[in-house]
């Protein structure tokens, strides 16, 4: 499985990409950051973000894609970046008609580190252990895509088999009879 982690930002957009599957090695194919000038106008800023998630896709040709679900924060103007630049891949995927994943930052650091509230220096080192690069990808959000990436393999499969237990389980609705009611 081949997923290319999206870490959302205005200023910095992480985005890397893992091959593999859960329970073997993983394999990086790319790390990188989409930087846009925090002066431009929003409308160029997103069209920037858009090339180069557009770019990563035409190059790695990934199968999935995993974004980092948008969390309320205490700046109103970060969170409308961040949501912007999620909205942004998760765009992109569609028009390509991949799957997109949104996985929360407790999840991707739980998947990562074992504990939901790793510091940005845990993720990073096992991000480096797991891929077995020689130094942590900088900056963070370069680390936090991988680890975005990683999360979702190692989800996905569960994730996968979890759905298909509950649609077996839906049975069809027989129609009601109306006989004996008054309509």
């Amino acid at each position: 499985m081949r997923v290319l982690g999206v870490d959302p930002g205005l200023t910095r957009c992480g985005i890397g990409v893992v091959d593999g599957v859960a329970g073997r090695p993983l394999r990086m194919l790319g790390v990188g950051v989409i930087r846009t000038p925090a002066d431009a106008a929003i409308g160029d800023r997103l069209v920037l973000v858009e090339r180069g998630i557009e770019e990563w896709l035409d190059t790695h040709r990934p199968e999935h894609v995993a974004v980092e679900r948008v969390f309320s924060q205490h700046n109103v103007r970060t969170v409308m970046g961040t949501a912007q630049a999620s909205a942004v891949a998760m765009l992109c995927a569609a028009r390509r008609g991949l799957p997109v994943a949104l996985h929360t930052p407790s999840e991707v650091k739980a998947a990562v580190t074992g504990s939901g509230r790793a510091e940005k220096a845990q993720i990073g080192a096992m991000v480096t252990r797991l891929l077995r690069l020689d130094a942590p990808p900088k900056p963070a959000d370069a680390a936090d895509a991988l680890a975005l990436a990683i999360c979702h393999i190692w989800r996905a499969p569960a994730t996968n088999r979890l759905q298909q237990a509950v649609a077996a389980h839906r049975t069809p609705r027989s129609p009601r009879s109306t006989e004996g009611r008054i309509t």
